[in-house]
C-alpha cells in the first residue's frame, strides 16, 4: 500500500451481524473457524478504517445501497450498488462514503472465532 495513503478513523459506521456459522463441525480443519454474514452501513461522510488487511479472513462483499469507495495501493475505486469487491490476503484498505446517502453493504467472511 502507498505509504503516502492516510486513511481516518472509522466514524459514521455501524454494523449488524446477520448470520453466523460455525464451521468446525461442517468442514474438517475449519475448527476455530466462523462463516458470518454482516450488514455494514457506512452514513454520508463516514469512513470505515483504519487501513486493516484481511490475512485469514477473506470475503467478499455485495452494495446494497448508496456509493463506497474503496481505498487501496493509492487508488480509490466506487462501488455501489451490486457486486463490490473481494477481501482476500492480498486485501490492505479502507472504506468510506463520501456521497449524501448511507450506503448500505453486506459483508460474507470466514474469521477466526476468537475475533468474531
Amino acid at each position: 500500500m502507498s505509504g503516502d495513503q492516510a486513511a481516518p478513523a472509522s466514524r459514521g459506521v455501524s454494523i449488524e451481524l446477520l448470520s453466523a456459522v460455525d464451521l468446525g463441525p461442517e468442514i474438517a480443519g475449519m475448527a476455530g473457524r466462523q462463516l458470518r454474514m454482516r450488514k455494514v452501513t457506512i452514513d454520508p461522510g463516514g469512513v470505515f478504517g483504519p487501513v486493516h488487511d484481511h490475512v485469514g479472513r477473506p470475503g467478499s462483499v455485495y452494495v446494497l445501497q448508496g456509493t463506497i469507495t474503496d481505498h487501496r495501493e493509492g487508488e480509490s475505486t466506487e462501488y455501489g450498488p451490486g457486486p463490490g469487491w473481494p477481501e482476500d490476503s492480498d486485501t490492505e484498505h479502507w472504506l468510506e462514503n463520501t456521497g449524501t446517502t448511507p450506503a448500505v453493504e453486506i459483508s460474507v467472511d470466514i474469521v477466526s472465532v476468537s475475533t468474531a
